[in-house]
């Protein structure tokens, strides 16, 4: 049965470094929480604090409405699966996968049971003869994943499972990781830098930088309401254009003026907000996404305000799907996503249409979002 998670104003330092600040999360029962952020935000010590592997300083970690912020990592009820897999070489992987139980003690019927409805469920029941070194990455990603599932614990902790495959490997693993979520119905908490992983796989996402929680919803409000220019320009590939601009009052309503050295000041409108009342002369950052800066053609408006402007395209990128075409605007190079077969050329003009229903504005001091 899965378990909830309560991380309550949790802090841990190494001497003067301060590695989590005030960690504030909570993971319902059978969530699929992601713990996102780049190499050194704190995310993996996050995780071992879950798991009772490091100590902490201060705060609370509650599994299943229980205080285990002292326990020791096998009070928990939780499994973990680790970045390097971990198994055991001479082992054949059917003793991989049993030797925690029947380290345990428990009766050989039940462990065989358990590791039969494993092998099964992972498809590696071939496999079960078989030492380590004579499996592909993936398949010993798969037993280290069956190791913790025959455990039945409350909540799967899984430390950067995915990050020594290929890229092939990782898109499959990634299918077979959601399809176990869905099919089990676990709680899981997942580590990764990998912004695709972890809008593919999770429920909510917690996106960390430097020790501290950025922002924590789905991967729809991270993707379309960011927090801040942080989450704004690591989520997202391409991220987020961040476009210096100046709050005008214009045709009635607050606009966003932009200078562009080639082709003059554009002036786009904002989306209707409380936030940008009485902001004229406000400078923020203007976030789009790429896919809403595209050609004419393709473009399908998000129901807020739409202008179409010519630009003089600088680079484009044909990526198969798409043209990534790169404009200059606010002194920046800007990525536009258009149709693969827009009529864009390098060094020419070419018409774009800007969806500004999909704007989002961060103040220019603060870069936290006003709008």
């Amino acid at each position: 049965m899965s378990s909830g998670i309560q991380i309550r104003a949790l802090n841990k330092s190494y001497g003067a470094l301060h590695v989590l600040r005030e960690i504030d999360i909570e993971v319902d029962p059978g969530a699929f929480t992601v713990l996102l952020g780049p190499s050194g935000c704190g995310k993996s010590t996050l995780l071992n604090a879950i798991a009772g592997l490091d100590d902490v300083d201060s705060g609370e970690v509650v599994i299943g409405g229980v205080d285990v912020t002292d326990a020791e990592p096998s009070a928990r009820g939780l499994a973990m699966v680790f970045q390097s897999y971990a198994l055991y070489p001479t082992m054949t992987v059917r003793k991989n996968l049993s030797f925690g139980l029947r380290v345990g003690r428990m009766p050989k019927a039940e462990v065989e049971k358990r590791v039969a409805w494993a092998a099964d469920l992972l498809q590696i029941r071939e496999l079960l003869d078989r030492r380590p070194g004579q499996l592909s990455g993936g398949q010993r990603q798969r037993v280290a994943i069956g190791r913790a599932l025959v455990r039945e614990a409350q909540v799967f902790l899984f430390d950067e499972p995915l990050s020594n495959l290929d890229a092939k490997l990782r898109t499959e693993m990634r299918v077979e990781i959601k399809r176990l979520h869905q099919e089990l119905g676990s709680t899981i908490v997942y580590v990764t830098h990998d912004q695709i992983e972890a809008m593919t796989l999770a429920t909510r996402i917690a996106v960390m930088r430097a020790g501290e929680l950025q922002q924590l919803g789905t991967p729809r409000e991270i993707y379309d309401r960011p927090a801040n220019t942080f989450v704004a320009g690591f989520m997202g590939s391409p991220p987020m254009n961040l476009i210096k601009a100046k709050v005008v009052d214009h045709a009635g309503g607050p606009h966003a003026a932009i200078d562009r050295l080639q082709d003059g000041e554009i002036v786009l409108p904002l989306p209707a907000n409380d936030g940008l009342r009485g902001a004229a002369g406000r400078e923020i950052i203007l976030g789009l996404r790429p896919e809403n800066i595209t050609d004419p053609q393709g473009a399908v408006s998000g129901g807020g305000p739409v202008l179409a402007a010519d630009c003089l395209i600088e680079v484009t990128e044909p990526t198969g799907p798409d043209l990534i075409a790169v404009v200059e605007m606010g002194g920046k190079e800007v990525l536009a996503r258009l149709r693969p077969d827009a009529e864009a050329r390098a060094g020419q003009r070419s018409r774009l249409v800007f969806d500004m229903g999909k704007a989002v504005v961060f103040d220019a001091g603060t870069e936290a979002r006003i709008a």
